[in-house]
């Protein structure tokens, strides 16, 4: 089925989740304007329903093709990028000073998650260069920014992030890349990057690929790892291209899904004439690269969001249609539309109520992302402690709102010409990249827990109590304080252990928290007469459903939380690989 833009639900989460016509009290954000918020939610539905949408079948069939290091897109995908780049959509929250329109973060979220509905793996091309630009304005020096930052900001050329090599996944600190000084400031780079999403493609004149690399003499690990700029054209002091560099695409990879993202093997210096540029400081390439992963993974998070959305609206569409069997309890005088089942509806409802959720929890990120670039007291250590949960939590709903939807579908969800199967093998990506979800994880219960004593995750829990009026809820928030009390004084493997049901009980509580308050604040819109009752009505219930239903399967967690790693090492590796 077509997609259609939620409009309705995403300016109701601007509005009270992340605070928009706050964020836009500030002179920083004084451009985001009711008017201007209106067109631009109104402009990137009609573009993502228009350009993108329609090529997410053939992106999905067809599929990148590579050929002599070269990798195309199918037909219409260029012409589609041209239209995002002559719209101006890449430039929504990019620096002013370089061709961007300065607004808010959560704008920008809110123009990702219509992309990235209407064609996931497409839109993968534009999640990336926001943080090859965020790198560069945070570590890149005035001549770097000045010769880099426009194109990319305008989306004329795009950006890549390479960290991952055969050897060097998880662990960054295992990478062999080299980077060799040459003595007038540029670097030799020589060595392959492996998983690069659009680390080649057609759509631009250029690449702009940010890699990790060591230099010469520089200690094992992660200090020894700095980053360095690498065009795929080398750009002359006039801004043209200039020669080839020594960089192609040795491959790409044939994967379960987001088949019209190329995710590259890039080979840098075979001919030993790569050549690159320090961003920042030599040796503190992990922070830089930090700034562009941090940004990457509440866009990942949105991806949860992005697809359990499409997955919603196609097995809604389905369950409204598709007739079979007389009602249960007779109501019906023949065979209903499955929509009319109890088991359907609640598949259907947690459906909408997850998605609504996820979009609740990632937009609340995005206006930490924005309160932090202001100066906000505490927001800087809200969006840290919040990360890890809208990367994980959002991209496991989507997931498991995808899974439900292909259940909707019965046999034909399993039938690739419904479209179902498509959401569920290009979600299903999310929470493996960008630091996996057990990565997020223990990011939780390690940096963000134990690195200042649970103040942050405090911090978090006195804002739902003061807020919140649900007893669910409240004995949540009792459990989680619980756990974290145990954990900052157990042994590191036992906070492993717990570390997954610890971050979907803490995610649960904040989307709960959020939830309510949307469901507190449709009540009080209907009794006034204000909004659209149908839409209001809608809201009321799926807060209802999630504080009732899945507000207690998180309260469930507290054992598996607390169990420790005693019994998941009770087993030697060889016994329990054993058959």
């Amino acid at each position: 089925m077509d997609y259609k833009a939620p409009i309705p639900e995403q300016c109701f989460v601007l509005d009270h989740v992340t605070g928009i016509a706050e964020l836009a009290s500030h002179n920083a954000f004084a451009a985001a304007t009711p008017e201007m918020v209106d067109a631009i939610v109104e402009g990137i539905a009609q573009f993502a329903e228009g350009e993108y949408a329609p090529l997410n079948r053939i992106g999905d069939q067809e599929g990148a093709k590579w050929r002599d290091g070269k990798v195309a897109l199918p037909a219409g995908f260029r012409e589609a990028y041209r239209a995002f780049v002559a719209n101006g959509w890449g430039s929504i929250n990019g620096p002013e000073a370089f061709g961007g329109q300065g607004l808010p973060f959560s704008l920008f979220s809110l123009v990702m998650e219509d992309l990235g509905s209407a064609n996931l793996a497409f839109s993968l091309v534009n999640m990336l260069t926001p943080g090859a630009i965020e790198a560069l304005m945070a570590h890149g020096s005035a001549q770097q920014q000045a010769k880099w930052l426009p194109k990319l900001v305008s989306g004329e050329w795009t950006g890549t992030m390479n960290l991952t090599e055969a050897q060097a996944g998880s662990d960054v600190g295992a990478l062999r890349t080299m980077a060799t000084p040459l003595g007038d400031g540029t670097y030799r780079i020589k060595g392959q990057k492996i998983f690069i999403t659009f680390g080649e493609h057609d759509l631009t004149d250029n690449i702009v690929h940010l890699v990790l690399a060591r230099t010469p003499g520089a200690p094992v690990g992660t200090k020894g790892i700095s980053l360095f700029l690498v065009p795929k054209y080398r750009v002359k002091d006039d801004g043209s291209l200039g020669a080839l560099n020594d960089l192609h695409c040795a491959s790409i990879e044939h994967k379960m899904g987001i088949h019209a993202s190329p995710t590259c093997v890039m080979s840098y210096g075979d001919h030993d004439d790569c050549i690159g540029e320090l961003v920042g400081e030599e040796m503190r390439g992990m922070k830089a690269m930090f700034t562009m992963m941090n940004q990457a993974r509440l866009n990942v998070g949105n991806q949860g969001v992005q697809i359990a959305e499409r997955a919603t609206q196609q097995a809604l569409a389905y369950a409204a249609e598709r007739i079979q069997s007389a009602l249960a309890d007779g109501s019906s005088a023949g065979p209903a539309a499955i929509i009319e089942h109890p088991d359907v509806r609640r598949m259907l409802l947690r459906m909408k109520a997850q998605t609504q959720a996820a979009r609740a929890l990632v937009y609340y990120a995005a206006g930490q992302v924005d309160r932090a670039h202001l100066g906000a007291a505490g927001a800087r250590k809200r969006l840290d402690l919040i990360t890890p949960l809208a990367k994980a939590h959002g991209t496991d709903l989507g997931c498991e709102v995808a899974s439900l939807g292909v259940q909707v579908h019965g046999g034909m969800g399993f039938i690739e010409e419904t479209g179902a199967a498509q959401h569920y093998r290009d979600v299903r990506i999310a929470p493996i990249y960008e630091g996996t979800n057990g990565i997020q994880a223990a990011d939780l219960v390690g940096r963000k827990l134990t690195g200042d004593g649970g103040e942050a995750l405090n911090s978090l829990l006195a804002d739902i109590r003061g807020e919140s009026a649900g007893e669910g809820l409240l004995a949540l928030c009792d459990a989680i304080k619980d756990v974290a009390g145990w954990m900052l004084n157990a042994p590191v493997n036992d906070r492993l252990a717990g570390s997954y049901p610890f971050l979907t009980m803490v995610s649960v509580a904040v989307c709960g928290w959020l939830m309510e308050r949307q469901g507190r604040i449709a009540a009080g819109m209907l009794a006034r007469g204000e909004g659209d009752p149908g839409f209001l009505k809608a809201k009321q219930v799926t807060a209802r459903y999630y504080g009732e239903q899945i507000v207690p399967e998180a309260l469930g967690l507290k054992a598996q939380a607390m169990a420790g790693a005693g019994l998941l090492y009770e087993l030697s590796g060889e016994e329990l690989a054993s058959r």
